[in-house]
């Protein structure tokens, strides 16, 4: 039988629909329930059998830790080794304290050097990994406003598709669904209004980290053609944080948006 050593494995074998059929909330959940032993691959009605007999799983496949907080642990391992005075400087952040604040999508969440995070809103892993990683490795280096598409990254072939399914069309079907809505939620976010980029009728910046900005333009419906969204980083995103982090910034993003939108749509 095939081996299937992660989350992403799994998900590459699902069509990404997020049905909800199985009982999930989306199809990385379910990935994730498989890889845990909390799920088995039959439980997707979307599968064929064949990848189900090549595939199917009936025992955990992982050890009771989580593949998530594996990279923690390491991380803040690293983050021990780290000088906050000099991080503050080359991040754009703050040190005080013995703190080191960064603002991740205009909110404010800080760490010390035991990897404790403090912050006045919910803190979650696709926050606390990618904020680790842009600590440990971001280069500092600034944005030049020249935008590139998400498929344009190093090594980001691997996640494009998951990037697509997860993030921009997710975010693209709040816009639809929520126009005016979707305008005030960016600017939540300390969106920037810039200018028209590609002649969009959105085109805001958002600041996913102090120096990995996201520029998001959205082309509202209009004379028979469909709606449109696209995400753009600046070309300098490699050299401040890797594409895993971007990833997960992203989807994290589209979770605090349906949130909003439930509540206030």
């Amino acid at each position: 039988m095939p081996l299937l050593n992660n989350t992403i494995d799994i998900l590459k074998l699902l069509d990404k629909s997020n049905c909800k059929e199985c009982g999930m909330p989306a199809c990385l959940a379910f990935a994730a329930a498989v890889f845990k032993g909390q799920k088995n691959l039959q439980e997707c009605t979307h599968l064929d059998q064949s990848v189900i007999e090549e595939y199917g799983v009936k025992e955990p496949l992982s050890t009771p830790s989580s593949e998530i907080t594996e990279p923690i642990d390491d991380l803040k391992e690293k983050l021990k080794k780290i000088d906050f005075a000099e991080a503050a400087e080359r991040l754009d952040a703050k040190y005080q304290d013995g703190r080191l604040t960064i603002k991740v999508c205009g909110k404010d969440f800080s760490v010390d050097h035991e990897g404790n995070f403090y912050s006045e809103i919910h803190i979650h892993t696709w926050i606390t990994i990618p904020l680790l990683n842009y600590i440990i490795n971001g280069a500092g280096k600034n944005p030049t406003g020249e935008w590139i598409s998400f498929r344009e990254l190093k090594r980001s072939m691997d996640w494009y598709n998951f990037f697509v399914h997860q993030c921009e069309k997710p975010i693209k079907k709040i816009a639809d669904s929520y126009t005016d809505l979707f305008e005030d939620m960016l600017h939540l976010f300390s969106g920037k209004r810039v200018s028209n980029h590609y002649e969009s009728d959105i085109s805001l910046v958002l600041h996913l980290l102090p120096k990995l900005p996201m520029l998001v333009c959205y082309w509202k419906p209009e004379d028979g053609l469909e709606s449109s969204l696209n995400l753009f980083f600046d070309k300098t995103a490699n050299d401040n944080i890797n594409v895993e982090s971007i990833y997960s910034l992203g989807t994290g993003l589209v979770t605090m948006f349906d949130k909003i939108a439930l509540r206030h749509g």
